[in-house]
């Protein structure tokens, strides 16, 4: 068994940090990159060696798989960590790593390929016994073909990128005149996040909890599962809370769904750490919906639950060591829940909101966890995701972990970006999640939006940044003595009314910068993936303008009225500013 002195870690930002972490507690060396961008990044700091790839766009840095596997010679790491995200599920990096002489801490290239292809991958799952959600197996290669397949699977219809994830490349057809639009959507989305336009279709099932089994397998015929997360709670398909255990599962159910995981595991001779996602119904059917071939964001709260550092098995099985850990020894103890505290602005439809951050204090106390790649001066870049740091809290059972979520939360401080910290103390409190329900609608609804924004212009951590417009009180404190007694004096001068900001960002949020000028505006800065529309055609209210990619997120832009497009001032690939004219919608 190879024994690693030094790891390359193929990643930047929280996961990079919480990879290296581990590393140290087994006595090895960590080897970073970075782009330009990221020089002065926390995850260069901290580790013991640390290369420059490239540019900041990730297409010159940390996607360049050429550039990192050289690093690693040069460095003398024997192996590479790609942590998730960027080149972690890239089969063919893999193979060039393992052509380099380097160990690839992640699992066969051919089980990424196997898993990479949803397509593929229902066709593996339904040989294994595995229950796949109804729908194709074969590509749809055009709207009729969707309708086609539609005409027998049912509506509402899940038009999925084969390569897709993340929510990127899955829209859904509640009917047929939303068919065309969701298959050339998913079909892009496809072909420019993955290279790949090929679709499949799946029954879209109503309000169904998304539930994912953590698995780990060795070299040596050993897979186990670690329970289940639960990670519904989504904005845009992608996840913002994960708790574990689920609030639907029981322990039958459990063993029910970590059997499958683990023969879904099987079926592609896997190695490694891996999650097998999932739906499941109110009336307890469960079905595969993909399996994710690396660490997890969410990891965190399974290590909360059963002590088990992922990211350490990860590195001993690279290293052809048996688990240390059978079944047996899989134990879940109490509740963990994970807020992902991302740098984005509710009130305008989760938005990206890249800047610097001014102050920033991490919370504490028993049960707390923070994983984070910054500090108080770094920049949130819009060249990459617009994750800050995730809370992680763990408690006895649900109700105190919730409780325990919401004290930190509270204590966490995070001056500059607008970020999602109201938004999840609002969730958090709201009767359905307290109930542990789907929470369906609420996440984007306008109520949870208004009183995230009360609770952020309320907080002490979110004043004004001197970038933008007031997003809070403004505050001086001052200290003074009064009979040898200390009093902390605050002096408040009220912004506008939270309700207003609110009204004011959620207009922004949908591309009208006004009903005079006929303008649509970017409200976000980013590049244009599409353009939708030509001068001189017609277009009416809330039909698609342009798609505006921001900090990896796509963005719809849509008409505010019925009009004649005078004038289109964008094409693809165009870099947009925040507040930069894309249309003129001239009324009829």
């Amino acid at each position: 068994m190879p024994e690693f002195t030094k790891i390359l870690v193929a990643n930047r930002g929280e996961i990079a940090v919480r990879v290296m972490r581990t590393l140290r507690e087994l006595g090895i060396a960590a080897v970073a990159v970075y782009s330009e961008a990221d020089r002065a990044a926390l995850h260069v700091a901290i580790a013991d060696d640390a290369y420059l790839l490239g540019p900041g766009p990730a297409g010159d840095s940390y996607l360049r798989g050429d550039r990192i596997v050289d690093v690693a010679r040069r460095a003398g790491a024997e192996a590479i960590h790609p942590g998730y995200g960027f080149l972690a599920e890239n089969a063919a990096f893999a193979r060039e790593v393992e052509a380099a002489g380097l160990v690839w801490i992640g699992p066969p290239a051919d089980a990424i390929e196997a898993m990479g292809s949803k397509i593929a991958a229902r066709e593996r799952m339904r040989a294994a016994g595995v229950p796949v959600v109804p729908g194709t197996t074969a590509p749809a290669t055009s709207a009729a073909d969707v309708l086609a397949a539609a005409e027998e699977i049912g509506y509402p219809i899940a038009v999925k990128a084969s390569a897709g994830g993340g929510g990127k490349g899955l829209r859904v057809a509640r009917g047929p005149d939303e068919v065309e639009r969701a298959y050339e959507t998913a079909v892009r989305e496809g072909e420019a996040y993955f290279a790949d336009p090929a679709v499949y279709l799946e029954r879209y099932l109503d309000d169904p909890r998304h539930v994912e089994v953590q698995i780990l397998a060795d070299a040596h015929g050993n897979v186990v599962h670690l329970g289940e997360r639960d990670c519904t709670i989504q904005r845009r398909h992608q996840k913002l809370v994960e708790e574990t255990p689920s609030p639907a599962v029981d322990a039958e159910l459990r063993a029910r769904i970590g059997a499958l995981a683990v023969d879904a595991a099987r079926a592609v001779d896997y190695r490694s750490a891996g999650t097998i996602e999932g739906l499941l119904t109110d009336d307890g059917e469960y079905f595969f919906l993909e399996m994710n071939t690396r660490v997890q964001v969410e990891h965190t709260v399974t290590e909360a639950v059963t002590g088990i550092d992922i990211v350490r098995e990860q590195v001993l099985i690279a290293a052809g060591g048996a688990l240390s850990i059978t079944q047996d020894d899989v134990e879940i103890r109490g509740h963990a829940i994970e807020c992902r505290v991302n740098a984005e602005d509710v009130s305008r439809g989760f938005l990206p909101a890249p800047g610097r951050i001014t102050a920033y204090r991490e919370p504490g106390g028993i049960g707390v966890r923070v994983d984070s790649g910054v500090r108080a001066g770094d920049e949130i870049s819009d060249l990459y995701d617009p994750l800050i740091a995730k809370l992680v809290v763990h408690d006895v059972d649900r109700e105190h972990a919730r409780r325990r979520m919401l004290r930190a939360l509270g204590e966490f401080v995070i001056e500059g970006p607008t970020n999602l910290l109201g938004f999840h103390r609002a969730l958090l409190a709201t009767p359905c999640f307290v109930a542990g329900q789907t929470c369906r609608g609420i996440v984007e609804s306008e109520e949870l939006a208004r009183r995230a924004a009360e609770l952020a212009l309320r907080s002490e951590a979110a004043r004004l940044d001197g970038s933008g417009p007031a997003r809070a009180v403004r505050e001086q404190r001052l200290g003074i003595e009064i009979d040898g007694r200390r009093h902390d004096v605050r002096i408040h001068t009220p912004e506008p009314p939270w309700t207003e900001l609110a009204e004011r960002h959620q207009e922004r949020s949908k591309g009208i910068s006004g009903e005079a000028t006929g303008a649509v505006t970017s409200p976000m800065q980013g590049t244009v993936l599409s353009v939708a529309v030509e001068a001189g055609g017609q277009v009416q209210a809330g039909e698609l303008i342009c798609v505006v990619e921001a900090m990896k997120m796509e963005n719809e832009l849509v008409a505010h009225r019925d009009g004649l497009v005078a004038e289109v001032l964008v094409a693809p690939g165009q870099q947009v500013a925040l507040g930069e004219v894309v249309c003129v919608i001239e009324a009829p």
